[in-house]
């Protein structure tokens, strides 16, 4: 008898993730290979659908969809926070952003009372401090460290207001209706930091005008000192704080001169503006996706579709372009196992946020039970379970 009841505490207290994984509702999400998606789900504004399928070793994408407070005011902030967290060097960035930077915003949320692009940026500005001390710590016993970073792109849905803050080359791309022709257009919103952008090289140029080698064109890719493609993220320190840019660090990755200024920014662009009733959805998705598809293309795929399984069908489509450029069957492509995967495309994160406009509208007055979602791929588990019930916050990662 005593050995039934342990079962028992043991079956609530601690769920496998596959128990959740493969279950009818898609509470956290379904596992198929390397792919984990949410087909579907519910925030404050609407629904939102979810997929992330991975490529590297080990994944190097991490995500995240809060909706609810954003501050731990009673009547403070109330709304809906996607993150996008395109890692490069290794996971540890964007695990570490995935795990601070919401926490982050919420408390200055409740400072402030409110949400801002002040808020966004000091958000940014504590993760980035945060990390910067991690690499301190662990410099010692793993100075790999400093050379992993994170592009990091951010959406923040509150009071009627769309802020769009980025990092690196992930990008958000709205669904808009054109009015006279019911036609529904792609707009991007995010600003991009790709050494690909002439404008992107031209500022590198401008504010380190003394350094020949700021951009080099290596192997047909414009990279930021012959080593990295994006000229802003999280973390990166390498290429920001000259003491790291030494010994026991990896020779590939120490410049040969040292740099007095960081050569790399962690400075968001952010984009403000007010949601419009013809404004549908919004498509979050790291660079993973559109190495493959166009924004309109994308825009296309969600709208001509059902909600439910937007974001699978997006990271679909990805597939199967990149197996037609390797002249080969997608259904080969998904045989092949993470790690030699890269060799055929990146990691690949997309979160479609639908845009209902009425509730939208009342966004003011709009309340309802927290939610957090973290896409993860692989390793996906439930959180915040009380004994025998079902999460009411959940977490895959």
């Amino acid at each position: 008898m005593l050995a039934k009841l342990i079962n028992l505490l043991k079956a609530c207290w601690q769920p496998s993730s596959n128990k959740y994984t493969h279950t009818g509702s898609d509470l956290v999400g379904r596992q198929d290979g390397l792919l984990w998606y949410k087909d579907s789900g519910q925030h404050v504004f609407g629904e939102f659908s979810m997929a992330v399928v991975q490529a590297n070793s080990l994944l190097e994408d991490q995500s995240q969809i809060e909706s609810g407070p954003l501050s731990a005011l009673e009547f403070g902030p109330y709304g809906t926070f996607v993150g996008v967290y395109d890692g490069h060097g290794g996971p540890e960035t964007s695990r570490y952003v995935n795990d601070h930077l919401f926490q982050h915003l919420k408390r200055f949320a409740t400072e402030q009372q409110s949400m801002s692009t002040d808020v966004i940026r000091k958000a940014y500005q504590a993760t980035e401090e945060g990390f910067i001390s991690l690499v301190t710590k662990q410099w010692p016993v793993k100075p790999q460290i400093a050379s992993v970073g994170s592009c990091c792109l951010v959406g923040v849905i509150c009071g009627g207001t769309l802020y769009i803050a980025n990092l690196g080359d992930s990008r958000v791309v709205l669904g808009r209706v054109v009015r006279a022709t019911g036609e529904v257009l792609a707009v991007q919103l995010s600003a991009e930091h790709n050494a690909a952008i002439e404008s992107v090289r031209q500022e590198l140029q401008s504010m380190h005008p003394d350094d020949k080698q700021i951009v080099v064109l290596k192997h047909n890719v414009w990279r930021v000192r012959g080593l990295i493609q994006v000229s802003r993220s999280i973390g990166d320190v390498y290429l920001k704080r000259a003491e790291f840019n030494r010994e026991p660090l990896h020779v590939k990755f120490r410049l040969r001169e040292p740099f007095k200024k960081p050569i790399l920014s962690s400075e968001p662009s952010i984009n403000v503006q007010p949601l419009q009733p013809q404004d549908q959805f919004l498509i979050f998705a790291s660079d993973g996706l559109w190495e493959h598809l166009s924004n309109q293309e994308a825009v296309d795929i969600v709208q001509k579709s059902s909600r439910s399984g937007s974001a699978r069908r997006l990271v679909k489509a990805a597939l199967q372009e990149a197996a037609k450029k390797r002249e080969m069957r997608y259904s080969d492509l998904k045989k092949i196992d993470r790690g030699v995967r890269r060799h055929f495309h990146d990691d690949i994160t997309v979160i479609v946020v639908f845009l209902d406009s009425d509730l939208v509208s009342r966004a003011s007055s709009l309340r309802g039970p927290s939610l957090s979602v973290r896409g993860g791929g692989i390793n996906v588990r439930a959180n915040s379970l009380s004994p025998c019930t079902m999460p009411t916050e959940i977490s895959a990662s």
